[in-house]
C-alpha cells in the first residue's frame, strides 16, 4: 500500500476560495443553525466549492433531465479504481458491492443483516453520536469499549466487551468508525488485523463506517481498508464519497462485503438500493474518478489549517489539550483544564459567539470536551480562536 495519502496538486486551495459572504448565502445545517453572528465550527461540512468534474456531471444531469432511478456498476468501478491508485488495495470486488442512500442507514442495513433486536453492538467512544443514536433506534443495545489515553483502540479493553457481549449467546456487531471520529486516529494494518482476530474468536461481525477514508491529512499516515486485512473476510464495510468532497446533500453511498459476509449483504432488501439518489451516485462517481486533484488540494489545506490550530491554541488558550489527528477534517480538543464544565462548546457559543460540536453526545470520554471542523479558510479559524480566546479571559 502508498505510504502518503496526498500527492501534490496544481490547484488553489479550495478552503481559500469563497468568502464568509457567500458561505452565509448558503441553505444547509451548518449555516441556518445558528444566528448570522455565530461562526459555525461544527457540523462536518466544508467551506469550499464544488470540484469541477462533480460540478460537471450534475450539470450535465440537469441539463439532460437525468434524474431517475439508480442503476450500474459504475459508482463502484470508480471507488475499486481509487483504492487501488489511492491505498493499493486491489481486492476490492464490484460484485460484493450495494448502493446504499448513505453510510450511516447503510449501517443500519448492514446491522440488521447480522444482528437482532436486542443485539449489543460495540462502539469505540468518544465516536460519532449517531453511532449511539441509529443503533438504539434499530432496538440493539450500545456496548461502550472506550479507546486508550492515546486515542487508540485499546486491545484489551475490547476483547473485553467482546467477551461480555456474547457471553448471553446473542449475535454481537463491531462498528469500527476508521478513520477515527472525533479523534482523527488512523488505524494501522496490525491494529485492524488484530480486530479481526477478536472478531472471529469471538463471532462478532464487524461493520466498519469508512466514511473518513479519503480524508488522510498527516505527511507519512496510510489509511488500510478493515477488508484488506487478513481475517477479515467475514467483515463488511461502508464508504462513501461525502466527506471527502463534500457531497452530504447528494445522498449515495456503497455497502462493501468480504468474501465470507457476500451471502450477508446478498439478503439485502432490493428496495434498499432505490434510496440513493441517482443525481447522488453521479457525482460521487465523478468525484471518485476525476477528482483526485481537488481533493489532494483541500487535504494540503486541511493539513495547514491543523497546523495553525496548534499554533493558535498554544498561543491564545494553551491550556486546551489537542493531539492533531492523522485524518478527517476535525479536531478534538480537552478543554477540561480550562474548567468551563462538561460542555465548553456551549460556554463557547454563548459568551464567543463560535458553534462548536458538543463532547457529550460522543459518549465516554466526551465530557469536558469539544469538536473544532477545520474544514474551512484560515480567517475563519484565527478569529474562532481569538473570539474563543475572549470567552475565557
Amino acid at each position: 500500500m502508498t505510504s502518503n495519502e496526498q500527492h501534490p496538486s496544481d490547484e488553489a486551495n479550495p478552503l481559500r476560495s469563497l468568502t464568509l459572504d457567500q458561505l452565509r448565502r448558503r441553505t444547509s445545517m451548518k449555516w441556518r443553525t445558528y444566528p448570522a453572528d455565530v461562526l459555525p465550527l461544527w457540523v462536518a461540512e466544508m467551506d469550499v466549492p464544488l470540484a469541477a468534474p462533480v460540478v460537471r456531471a450534475v450539470t450535465e444531469a440537469m441539463e439532460l433531465g437525468d434524474t431517475g432511478y439508480p442503476v450500474g456498476t459504475a459508482y463502484a468501478e470508480a471507488l475499486a479504481a481509487f483504492a487501488g491508485k489511492r491505498w493499493g488495495w486491489d481486492d476490492l470486488a464490484v460484485e460484493r458491492t450495494a448502493i446504499v442512500p448513505d453510510v450511516m442507514l447503510g449501517v443500519v442495513e448492514m446491522l440488521k443483516l447480522v444482528t437482532g433486536p436486542g443485539d449489543p453492538v460495540i462502539v469505540n467512544p468518544p465516536v460519532y453520536p449517531p453511532f449511539y443514536e441509529f443503533v438504539t433506534h434499530l432496538d440493539r443495545r450500545v456496548v461502550e469499549a472506550p479507546l486508550g489515553a492515546d486515542l487508540r483502540i485499546d486491545l484489551g479493553v475490547l476483547e473485553e466487551a467482546f467477551r461480555r457481549a456474547v457471553t448471553g449467546g446473542e449475535r454481537a456487531a463491531y462498528l469500527l468508525c476508521s478513520p477515527h471520529n472525533p479523534t482523527g486516529t488512523v488505524h494501522t494494518a496490525d491494529e485492524l488485523a488484530a480486530v479481526a482476530a477478536l472478531a472471529e474468536r469471538y463471532g462478532v461481525r464487524v461493520v466498519a463506517d469508512e466514511i473518513h477514508a479519503p480524508v488522510v491529512t498527516a505527511p507519512g499516515a496510510r489509511f488500510v481498508p478493515y477488508l484488506s486485512v487478513p481475517g477479515a473476510e467475514r467483515g463488511l464495510a461502508l464508504m462513501s464519497a461525502s466527506k471527502g468532497w463534500n457531497l452530504a446533500g447528494l445522498k449515495a453511498a456503497l455497502a462493501l462485503a468480504g468474501p465470507g459476509a457476500a451471502a450477508d449483504l446478498a439478503r439485502m432488501p432490493e428496495e434498499v438500493g432505490h434510496g440513493p439518489s441517482h443525481v447522488g451516485v453521479l457525482a460521487h462517481t465523478a468525484a471518485l474518478r476525476d477528482g483526485t486533484a481537488w481533493l489532494d488540494a483541500v487535504l494540503t489545506g486541511i493539513d495547514e489549517n491543523r497546523r495553525l490550530l496548534t499554533r493558535l491554541l498554544a498561543e491564545h488558550l494553551p491550556g486546551v489539550v489537542h493531539r492533531p489527528g492523522e485524518a478527517t477534517y476535525l479536531a478534538w480538543l480537552d478543554c477540561r483544564p480550562l474548567d468551563l464544565g462538561d460542555d465548553p462548546a456551549d460556554v463557547f457559543l454563548r459568551r464567543g459567539r463560535v458553534a462548536l460540536s458538543s463532547g457529550i453526545p460522543f459518549g465516554t470520554g466526551g465530557a469536558g470536551h469539544l469538536r473544532l471542523n477545520l474544514a474551512t479558510s484560515p480567517e475563519v479559524i484565527t478569529e474562532a480562536v481569538r473570539r474563543m480566546a475572549a470567552a475565557v479571559d
